[in-house]
């Protein structure tokens, strides 16, 4: 961190886990640094499609499919020199930041334990377990519900006691669109929020002219 007075405060983007029912924060993930990279894709969801080799007017059937794609680095040797100060990162290494970022995709052992003895009771159906609604927060601008569907670890550097210190963590999240989540939810609301201010960036980019292109007009 600069030393300088008035240096720019650095801004982590990170994850927020939040109640699907009462949208009450659980927990906020800080990543430890900012990935180099933010990789997007967007899939155009149309009506329709190509019929006798003749392609329709496009038409939407709803919101693109939105995927993020990026790298953590979780690093404790900055830690590790004051050992007096990080007990944790001395006993365990980085193991428990990455232990909380595999809770995203993983259920707790009191949900397991509590489906067990549901079906130890005879229940015959039993409701799937729900995870928390996961928030992607990258700026003020880009707060946006989604779903982990890649996750990997690679650990890059160990203690003595084989503890992890070093690794990279690579996430693929999907955006939950409202065709994923219901309008009344809040996981609806943030996404129509952040589409909204996906159309405001964009109305303020000045339109070009046509003799931009170098025509004097359509048709």
């Amino acid at each position: 961190m600069s030393g300088f007075p008035g240096s720019p405060r650095l801004l982590k983007a990170g994850l927020v886990l939040v109640d699907a029912d009462t949208a009450r924060v659980l927990r906020v993930i800080s990543l430890q640094y900012n990935s180099d990279s933010l990789s997007r894709s967007l899939q155009v969801q149309t009506a329709g499609g190509e019929a006798a080799n003749r392609a329709e007017p496009l038409r939407f059937k709803g919101p693109a499919v939105e995927t993020f794609k990026l790298e953590a680095d979780i690093d404790a040797t900055d830690q590790l020199e004051f050992p007096d100060r990080n007990p944790s990162a001395t006993q365990f290494g980085i193991q428990p930041q990455l232990a909380l970022l595999e809770s995203l995709v993983q259920p707790t052992a009191a949900q397991l334990a509590a489906v067990d003895r549901e079906a130890s009771s005879g229940t015959l159906e039993i409701a799937p377990m729900l995870a928390p609604l996961t928030l992607f927060v990258w700026s003020r601008s880009r707060i946006v519900p989604v779903r982990v569907t890649d996750f990997s670890i690679t650990e890059e550097a160990f203690d003595p006691s084989l503890n992890p210190i070093r690794a990279k963590v690579s996430l693929g999240l999907r955006v939950m669109s409202t065709d994923d989540l219901s309008f009344s939810t809040k996981g609806g609301s943030l996404f129509m929020a952040y589409l909204q201010s996906r159309e405001q960036l964009a109305g303020k980019v000045q339109s070009a002219t046509l003799t931009t292109l170098g025509i004097g007009g359509i048709g």
